[in-house]
């Protein structure tokens, strides 16, 4: 069975300034969802199902699916504030998406087979896709067993400044103990990576150590999980308007409880998007060094 892949592209982009979700990075003002169709068709991905909001279907569809007719199918749910359980209501504060978690969850009804999870405005590369692929091409033969794209944190950094990442344990046989979101991660002047911990002190972590970008696989169970963790969540966190429901969270729970674990898949890939507006001229030039090495065409599908 092939598996989806899940892009959540609901969010804004505050700090990027617009919706970069359809900014043109590619010589041909393709966008990094473009990349990420790109390389989930080649390897092995049957169906695409992008994340995003009403407000900006019309443009969404005009500028982004039509690029993907007959090359894969393409569904599209939407994330809105009020899509909560049963017995919960929207309170009137709340403005602030509730989490990657729950974006997730819109794909409930459209997903059947095992699915990765990206977000929109990351260029994960293709050696990601091809591990997360043949991970999830497998994963039927396990039960209650995920897989998280382990990054190398020296691979993905931002040339712009600091950036905060779940940065993870690994037990002896390659499975998830943790990921915890560490804050002001940087490479200092003396070539070291560091990053600020809970007290304020300056911690050294090696380039190796993996960190997760939010590139998951799951098998359609974790839905139900997430329903039963979204309820404990709301209990609460309700009246919290900045709290967010996110998925190393769930995952996390779900470790912690014995439920399911999670596989950490090396990759060799360089990250690289556009957390700041000053990242921009970077990720074109990345794009186009990409192309330069025959890794992509120079316009997609043609």
């Amino acid at each position: 069975m092939q598996p989806t892949l899940l892009i959540l592209a609901a969010g804004m982009g505050s700090r990027y300034g617009g919706l970069k979700q359809l900014d043109g990075l590619g010589p041909n003002s393709e966008t990094i969802m473009d990349y990420s169709v790109f390389d989930a068709v080649r390897s092995g991905f049957g169906k695409v199902v992008f994340v995003i909001r009403e407000s900006f279907e019309k443009d969404f569809r005009e500028q982004i699916l039509k690029k993907y007719e007959n090359i894969v199918p393409v569904e599209v749910v939407f994330q809105e504030l009020d899509k909560l359980p049963k017995g919960f209501s929207l309170p009137p504060e709340r403005v602030k998406p509730w989490g990657t978690n729950h974006a997730l969850m819109m794909g409930k009804e459209v997903i059947r087979e095992p699915f990765a999870v990206i977000n929109a405005d990351d260029f994960y590369g293709r050696a990601s896709y091809e591990v997360l692929s043949a991970f999830l091409q497998s994963v039927e033969k396990m039960k209650n067993v995920y897989a998280m794209v382990g990054y190398r944190v020296g691979n993905t950094l931002s040339e712009s400044g600091s950036v905060a990442r779940g940065v993870c344990s690994v037990d002896a046989d390659g499975f998830l103990t943790s990921v915890v979101e560490r804050t002001a991660i940087i490479r200092d002047t003396d070539g070291k990576i560091k990053y600020t911990d809970e007290n304020g002190n300056p911690v050294i972590i090696a380039d190796n150590t993996p960190v997760s970008m939010n590139m998951w696989g799951f098998t359609p169970e974790y839905f139900a999980y997430s329903d039963e963790q979204l309820v404990d969540f709301l209990r609460n966190n309700t009246e919290n308007p900045k709290a967010e429901f996110y998925i190393p969270s769930v995952v996390n729970q779900l470790i912690i409880d014995g439920k399911a674990k999670t596989k950490v898949l090396d990759t060799p890939s360089k990250w690289f998007g556009v957390t700041y507006q000053n990242d921009r001229a970077s990720v074109v030039a990345k794009i186009q060094e990409l192309i330069n090495q025959g890794e992509y065409p120079e316009k997609l599908f043609e």
